[in-house]
C-alpha cells in the first residue's frame, strides 16, 4: 500500500484488519513498526504475521528505504517521525504502541519527543540513546563515501557479519534473506539516513521523562548495542523492562521471530489490559 506523506510516496504494510479491529477504530490497539538500516519494512515480516491476531500491525518504509519515494537529502530523526505521524494521521491512528529496531529505535526517541500524546507505550529493540562519538561520526561519513563508490551490495555484505549472531551469519538462508533486504536499499537513501543518524541528537535527557510502558529487546549476541548497554537503557527509563533474545544478533526480529513475537506479544496484551 501507498500513500503521499509529507510530499513524498511512503510505502507500508498493514495486518491486522479483519480479525477484530477494523481501520477507523481509534480505541483498537495499534503496534507501528519502525525498521532499522539498512532495511525496510520486510525485516518485520514475521512480526506482521504473528501479531495480527492482537494488533493493527503498520510497517512503513521510510523515505528512502524499500519501496518508499527516495527524496533529497539529509534527513533527519524529526523528520522521519514527522512523517510516521502524519502516516498514522493517514489511517485515522490516533494513538499506538511504537516499536523501533536499531535506527528504529533512534526515531522511536524523536517520536515521543514530538508527539507524546500519542504514544501509548514503547518497544526498543537493539538501540541506544546515546548519541554518535566522535569516531562514530567519522565511520558514517566513511561508509557514506563507501556505498556511494560500491553500491548497496558492496555495504551490506561489509555490514552483515557484525548484524548477525555468529550461529545466524553460518545459517546460509537467514543471512541471504538479510543480505537480499539490505542490498536493494536505494543509495541516495542509505547516505541520507548515514547523516540523519551521525547527526541525531543525544536522547538520554528525555529517558526519565518517559512515561508509558516500555519494553527494551536485545539480542544475546548483539555486537552493536550488547545486552549491557539494554539493560542500562530499561534502568534508566522508569518501570521499563528488558528481555534478551536467545540466538540473536542486531537484527533479533529477523533472527530469532518466534521469541522476539512472543515478547511483543505478551507487551501488547499487557498494554491493551491498562
Amino acid at each position: 500500500m501507498y500513500a503521499t506523506i509529507n510530499g513524498a510516496r511512503l510505502a507500508y504494510a498493514e495486518r491486522g484488519i479483519g480479525r477484530g479491529i477494523r481501520r477507523g477504530t481509534r480505541h483498537s490497539t495499534n503496534l507501528l513498526l519502525i525498521h532499522g538500516f539498512p532495511l525496510n519494512r520486510h525485516m518485520w515480516d514475521a512480526q506482521l504475521a504473528g501479531l495480527a491476531g492482537v494488533a493493527r500491525v503498520v510497517a512503513p518504509d521510510l523515505r528512502g528505504s524499500g519501496d518508499s519515494q527516495t527524496t533529497p537529502g539529509p534527513y533527519s530523526m524529526d523528520q522521519f517521525a514527522d512523517d510516521l505521524a502524519a502516516l498514522l494521521d493517514h489511517l485515522d491512528i490516533e494513538r499506538t504502541i511504537v516499536a523501533g529496531l536499531s535506527m528504529g529505535g533512534y526515531i522511536a526517541f524523536a517520536f515521543w519527543r514530538r508527539y507524546a500524546s500519542r504514544v501509548q507505550a514503547l518497544a526498543l529493540l537493539d538501540t541506544r540513546a546515546e548519541p554518535d562519538s566522535p569516531q562514530a561520526r567519522t565511520g558514517r561519513d566513511a561508509s557514506a563515501d563507501y556505498v556511494q563508490r560500491e553500491g548497496s551490495e558492496a555495504l551490506a555484505r561489509q555490514m552483515l557479519p557484525r548484524l548477525l549472531a555468529p550461529v545466524n551469519f553460518a545459517n546460509t538462508t537467514l543471512a541471504g534473506r538479510a543480505l537480499a533486504i539490505m542490498a536493494v536499499q536505494p543509495v541516495a537513501g542509505i547516505v541520507g539516513d548515514l547523516q540523519a543518524m551521525r547527526d541525531r541528537p543525544d536522547s538520554r535527557p528525555a529517558l526519565a521523562k518517559i512515561s508509558v510502558p516500555t519494553l527494551v529487546i536485545t539480542g544475546e549476541a548483539d555486537q552493536l548495542t550488547p545486552p549491557a548497554d539494554g539493560q542500562a537503557l530499561a534502568e534508566a527509563i522508569p518501570g521499563a523492562r528488558m528481555v534478551m533474545i536467545r540466538r540473536a544478533g542486531h537484527l533479533s526480529p529477523l533472527e530469532n521471530p518466534r521469541a522476539v513475537n512472543r515478547a511483543l506479544r505478551a507487551f501488547v496484551e499487557q498494554v491493551r489490559g491498562t
